[in-house]
């Protein structure tokens, strides 16, 4: 089996506040895949996720990565070269 010369890693992070938006900027930039859970913040302040999930999505187009929900309390987010499928449906 031949190794990878460069990984791709995939990491999960938990958004608690509007303040690991920063953290997970960096994180694209550098291309890793990101699974982001949105629980807590959710159910602490819907009006402060909706900003985050905005901010989330200008920052993926930005980066050229993809972004979509994965149910009702997870977002990935991955580099341009991972394509997420995504119903015709989402694509609004």
């Amino acid at each position: 089996m031949q190794k990878q010369e460069n990984p791709t890693y995939l990491k999960a992070i938990t958004i608690r506040d509007s303040s690991d938006v920063h953290s997970i900027k960096e994180d694209i930039k550098k291309g890793i895949i990101l699974i982001l859970r949105v629980t807590p913040l959710a159910q602490k302040d819907v009006d402060q996720l909706r900003k985050v999930v905005e901010d989330l999505y200008s920052i993926a187009k930005t980066a050229d990565a993809e972004i979509a929900r994965l149910g009702e309390e997870r977002i990935i987010v991955t580099p341009s070269s991972i394509k997420i499928w995504k119903p015709e449906y989402d694509l609004k």
